[in-house]
């Protein structure tokens, strides 16, 4: 089989203006969607998504909590909220000795579409 195969597109009519136009999107958004492709890469986790579901829809919580709900020891938790913290979608509250978790402002919105969808479409089918 030959590695180098030649892949020829076989529309009769290229529409430039629309390769144009999708060109001029693309560079007007290239880094949004960097960004977008790096959060979905990040959230792509079983764990770490669990563990944004559950902040978002208790509005805080601290490792220990996650770690009873989760099954998993606080050095494990503490390393996922580690990785969400560091990319700036949680942050982190002292209150005494413990220290809350809770959703940045600006991906509350965001997290709450897609989370609340995703529970809304698991309660449907329970």
């Amino acid at each position: 089989m030959n590695s180098n195969k030649e892949q020829t597109c076989i529309r009769a009519l290229a529409d430039e203006n629309q390769i144009s136009r999708c060109k001029k999107k693309i560079e007007n958004v290239g880094s949004d969607l960097s960004d977008v492709a790096t959060i979905i890469g990040l959230i792509g986790n079983d764990t770490r998504i669990k563990t944004l579901y559950l902040i978002q829809s208790e509005d805080r919580l601290c490792v220990c909590d996650l770690s009873d709900i989760l099954g998993m020891t606080v050095p494990a938790v503490s390393q996922q909220l580690r990785k969400l913290k560091d990319r700036g979608i949680i942050s982190s509250e002292r209150d005494g000795t413990i220290i809350y978790y809770s959703l940045k402002e600006e991906y509350v919105e965001l997290f709450s579409n897609v989370l609340n969808h995703s529970s809304n479409r698991i309660l449907i089918k329970a």
